[in-house]
């Protein structure tokens, strides 16, 4: 699976140096299902993806929703186990990442990304 660095260029911060992609329907139908947790700078960024849900998920996360520009339009944080966020048509993408990562980096709605 291909790896990523995300940046939130409004910010200066790094929101995680090996986010996972998530492009393809068998690695978005998995997503983070079967792991126990996200290391520190993990993540998942799924694309295209108008939605989460934390059906089978042993552990919490915080998600972020893109919008086609990568600018921050939607946040879950500390979404739990067995829990969904709402669906969103103004979402072309999402990035699952470990739970507390929102809060630790500031991040706000507004907020514009760099996914490299």
């Amino acid at each position: 699976m291909q790896v990523a660095k995300v940046v939130n260029t409004t910010r200066g911060t790094i929101i995680g140096d090996r986010v996972e992609i998530a492009d393809t329907s068998s690695t978005r139908g998995k997503g983070l299902l079967g792991r126990t947790g996200l290391d520190a700078g993990g993540g998942l960024w799924i694309k295209p993806c108008s939605g989460v849900h934390m059906f089978g998920m042993k552990f919490p996360i915080d998600v972020i929703g893109l919008d086609g520009d990568r600018k921050v339009i939607k946040l879950w944080p500390n979404l739990k186990p067995w829990r969904m966020s709402p669906i969103s048509l103004s979402l072309r993408s999402v990035i699952e990442l470990p739970a507390g990562r929102i809060a630790e980096c500031k991040m706000q709605i507004g907020d514009q990304l760099q996914i490299d």
